[in-house]
Parts: C-alpha cells; structure tokens; sequence
C-alpha cells in the first residue's frame, strides 16, 4: 500500500468509526470491513465455493452500486451463498459506510 493510500484509508475509516462502530465499540467497524477486504481486497481474486467466481476489486467503484449490489444479495435477488451471508448481517447504514469507503480507496 503506498504512503497516500494509506493515509487517506486512515483518515477515512476514521470518519467511518461511528457509523460502523456497533454501539461505539472499538474496532466493531474493522470486523465488518475485514468480511470485505479478504476477497475484494485482492486484484485477480479468484473463490472457488460453490464454483469458481472471479471476485471484484471493489476499490474505486461507484458507491452506490455497492450500496444496490448488497441489498440484492440480502433480498435473495443475486445469487451468491457467501455474499447473501454476508449481505444479512450487514444494516442500510453498513452498507452504505463500506460503499463510501470503497467508493474512495483505490
């Protein structure tokens, strides 16, 4: 990660802090982030559960189809078994945190 980068996920996650915090709790925010990072995180990802998927970067993509993306996995509308887990945890408000982070971080 480059010095930049860096600097800004800092300042941004935080911004992001209270609203993804649970309750304010310390470092709740990084757990809900950290379900995202492990396959978004990695150019060229590939998962192999139930099949092969190739796994977007996130970094950089419109907030908003982030936000519309997990709202579809949640409602059953895309299908993806880890990501409809992982949709079903999250609030309107996570969404839209995590969607705002990957929106700026490259």
């Amino acid at each position: 990660m480059r010095g930049r980068d860096l600097v800004c996920g800092v300042a941004l996650a935080a911004l992001l802090s209270p609203v993804l915090g649970a309750g304010g709790e310390p470092g709740a925010w990084q757990a809900k982030l950290s379900m995202c990072v492990g396959c978004h995180g990695i150019e060229g990802y590939r998962t192999a559960f139930p099949e092969v998927y190739s796994v977007p970067k996130l970094g950089g993509q419109y907030p908003e189809y982030i936000v519309s993306a997990l709202k579809a996995y949640k409602a059953g509308e895309r299908s993806h078994p880890t990501m409809q887990s992982i949709a079903a945890g999250l609030s309107e408000e996570d969404m839209a945190a995590l969607a705002a982070y990957y929106g700026t971080a490259r």
